[in-house]
C-alpha cells in the first residue's frame, strides 16, 4: 500500500515535536497532504502564533488539508465543547481561527469534536448547545469554503457518540437547522474498537460521509499491523463513489513509523 497517497495526521504521529520538526518528518517521508488536532495552544492564540503555523505549512510545501477545531484540554481528557455548556465563547474563537487558516491555505475539513457528557446539566440540554453550535461553525465555515465534520470515538466511556449511527442520528435531528456542509467522519479505527459494523455504517451512510481515518486495530497502528480489513473498507468506500480525504491517523514509536514488521501483522 502506498501510504504517501493518504493524508497524513502530524498530530497524533509527532505531537511531541514543533509543527516545522513534524512537518519536516511529513515531507521526508514523501506526503504532500496533512492535517492537524488543535496546532495552537489555546482557542484564542495571539496573531503570532497563527502566522507561525501558517508560515510553517507554507514553507514546507505541504498541502493542509484538515484541522480539528478547539477541543478543549485534550492532555487533559477533554474531548470537545461543541455540547458543553459555557464554552461557547472558545469554540467561536476557534472557528475564527480556523476561518483564517481555511482562507489562507485552503483546509477545507475542520472536525468539531462532540465533548464528553457534563455531570451539571442534562443530556438533552448538552444535545441542543450541539446542534446550535455546530450549525453556527458550519455556517460561518462555509464562508471559506470548510466543511465540518463530527465523528464517534473510543476510549471515553461518557463521550455520546461511540458509532456511525450515533452521530448521523445527531445530523439527522439537527436537519432543520445544519447546513449542507456537515457530514460525517468515518474514523475506521474508533468505529471498531466500539464494536461497530464499519462495512454496514459505509452502505447505510456513504452520502453523509465527507472525511475518513485509518488506525488499525489493536494497537492504533499502521494499516497492516492489526487484523482490520481496512483495504476492503477502502475498496467498499471507492464503489460508494467516495472522492473526499483519507486521513492516516495512527501512532507509533519506530524509527520508521510507515515499515510494518511482519512478525507484528500475522
Amino acid at each position: 500500500m502506498d501510504f504517501t497517497k493518504f493524508t497524513l495526521n502530524c498530530s497524533i504521529l509527532y505531537g511531541s515535536l514543533p509543527v516545522r520538526e513534524a512537518l519536516s518528518r511529513a515531507t521526508a517521508a514523501g506526503f504532500i497532504d496533512v492535517e492537524f488536532w488543535w496546532p495552537f495552544t489555546a482557542a484564542a492564540p495571539d496573531d503570532d502564533e497563527v502566522t507561525a503555523f501558517l508560515q510553517a505549512i507554507a514553507d514546507s510545501g505541504v498541502r493542509l488539508k484538515g484541522m480539528n477545531l478547539f477541543a478543549g484540554n485534550t492532555a487533559g481528557g477533554d474531548r470537545g465543547v461543541l455540547s458543553w455548556p459555557g464554552r461557547e465563547a472558545e469554540l467561536r474563537s476557534s472557528v475564527a481561527v480556523a476561518r483564517h487558516v481555511a482562507d489562507a491555505t485552503g483546509c477545507a475539513i475542520f472536525n468539531a469534536l462532540y465533548g464528553r457528557r457534563q455531570p451539571t446539566v442534562t443530556p438533552a440540554e448538552q444535545d441542543d448547545l450541539a446542534l446550535v453550535n455546530l450549525a453556527e461553525a458550519a455556517i460561518a465555515l462555509s464562508r471559506s469554503g470548510g466543511t465540518v465534520v463530527l465523528e464517534a470515538i473510543s476510549g471515553v466511556p461518557d463521550y455520546p457518540l461511540r458509532t456511525a449511527d450515533d452521530v448521523v442520528q445527531v445530523l439527522d435531528v439537527g436537519a432543520d437547522i445544519l447546513p449542507a456542509n456537515v457530514g460525517l467522519l468515518l474514523d475506521v479505527y474508533h468505529l471498531s474498537v466500539n464494536g461497530d459494523d464499519v462495512e454496514g455504517a459505509i452502505a447505510a451512510h456513504a452520502a453523509r460521509i465527507s472525511h475518513v481515518q485509518l488506525a488499525d486495530a489493536p494497537g492504533r497502528g499502521l494499516p497492516g499491523t492489526g487484523t482490520l480489513p481496512i483495504t476492503a473498507w477502502l475498496d467498499q468506500l471507492t464503489t460508494t463513489g467516495y472522492t473526499a480525504g483519507v486521513a492516516l491517523e495512527f501512532q507509533s514509536q519506530a524509527d520508521n513509523p510507515f515499515a510494518i514488521d511482519e512478525k507484528e501483522s500475522q
